[in-house]
Order: structure tokens, then C-alpha cells, then sequence
């Protein structure tokens, strides 16, 4: 029969925890630092993805409808 021994048991159980509380750090270590980078980004005037793409179509536009104004131009000027 085997006797089991406290001190054993004890560092077991003291193991235990210590794990738990620095589960606990952890998890409040990112939740600290996902909010000051939160923070930190809604303070920076970033555009979205889709503000971006919208605003790229438009020079994308206005850059064809230019080379059409010219090639116009150069016609009438031709004449």
C-alpha cells in the first residue's frame, strides 16, 4: 500500500494555483494591451479597407476620363 506524502501534495496543489494565477496574468496582461492598441488605432485617422478601395476606383476613374479629355483635346487641336 502505497502512503501518500503531504509535502508532495502540497507542492502539487501550490503548483496548481501558481499556474492558475498566471493563467489569470496572462489573460489579463492581453486584455490590457488589446485595449491600449484599441485605443492607440482609434486615435490614428486610418482609412477601412473599403473606404480605400473606394477611393482607389475613383482616381482609377478620374485617371481614364483624363487620358479620354486628352486624346480629345489632341484630336481638336489636330484639326
Amino acid at each position: 500500500m502505497q502512503t501518500r506524502n503531504k509535502f508532495l501534495d502540497d507542492m502539487s496543489q501550490l503548483m496548481t494555483n501558481a499556474m492558475g494565477v498566471a493563467q489569470g496574468a496572462r489573460d489579463e496582461a492581453e486584455t490590457a494591451i488589446k485595449s491600449i492598441l484599441d485605443r492607440w488605432l482609434a486615435e490614428r485617422d486610418f482609412v477601412t479597407r473599403e473606404e480605400f478601395d473606394a477611393v482607389r476606383a475613383m482616381a482609377q476613374k478620374a485617371r481614364e476620363e483624363n487620358e479620354t479629355l486628352k486624346a480629345r483635346i489632341e484630336a481638336l487641336e489636330s484639326r
